[in-house]
């Protein structure tokens, strides 16, 4: 299993929101590159970038941080979701030196659109689900659906989706503990990796993720925890090598 950082991007800065509140933003650095680097140098395996302004408009409008970032660290994988709406947009991360696009808003709206992704580019396509109580909500979390999580899933079996980032809306950026049932019973469930999202607090979270990463767990994103220093990156992430 991976930690995987999460650098959320906002007017150029790297931010954290509350439940995907826009008006409920910390602000933890004026400059996501430094914050990049930062966590390559300390053993990042992969980084989460989301372009918070692009998710709300529906384009990119944070390009020139994310190419910054790939550029600085070209051996770190980069994972890029919010605005994510055509086949040019998807084009202009992947030449900007981004490795795996996340579908969110369009993977519900549009599934259509993540199988087309997925056969341009294979292996580099992630799902993003953002649930509350199992259903699914979209639009940067503004909307509610009443279409379950699982049969979602389901869907992208067949396309060749590379994870499904699963978020459970209600703890994200509350640093109430990750909804670690959820998480893996949608992994026992579905051929497709997990990556476990919203509410990571400390260390034991990790442990308890850890305790059921053979069933299909893959990483797990985490951003104001460790920001606010309650979950120290590097030890998270030597305790899942260890395991």
């Amino acid at each position: 299993m991976i930690i995987i950082p999460a650098i959320d991007l906002k007017n150029g800065q790297c931010v954290r929101l509350r439940q995907g509140a826009m008006e409920e933003s910390t602000v933890f650095s004026d400059n996501p590159l430094q914050m990049a680097v930062q966590w390559a140098a300390q053993g990042a395996k992969r980084l989460h970038l989301v372009d918070l302004d692009g998710a709300f408009a529906g384009k990119p409008m944070n390009i020139v941080n994310v190419t910054e970032i790939t550029k600085a660290v070209p051996n770190l994988p980069v994972q890029v979701g919010g605005g994510i709406r055509n086949m040019a947009v998807a084009n202009t991360y992947i030449e900007a030196g981004v490795s795996y696009l996340i579908i969110g808003t369009m993977a519900v709206t549009k599934p259509e659109f993540v199988t087309e992704l997925c056969a341009e580019f294979p292996g580099k396509v992630i799902v993003g689900l953002d649930a509350n109580k199992g259903l699914v909500a979209t639009e940067g979390w503004a909307r509610q659906t009443d279409l379950q999580v699982l049969d979602l899933a389901k869907k992208f079996e067949q396309d060749g989706v590379s994870a499904i980032i699963y978020t459970d809306i209600a703890r994200d950026g509350m640093m109430r503990g990750v909804n670690v049932e959820a998480s893996a019973n949608l992994a026992r469930q579905t051929t497709i990796p997990i990556i476990a999202s919203g509410g990571i607090t400390n260390i034991d979270d990790i442990n308890r993720l850890l305790n059921v990463a053979h069933q299909g767990i893959l990483g797990a994103i985490t951003g104001r925890a460790v920001y606010e220093g309650t979950l120290d990156f590097k030890q998270a992430q030597a305790l899942c090598d260890a395991h």
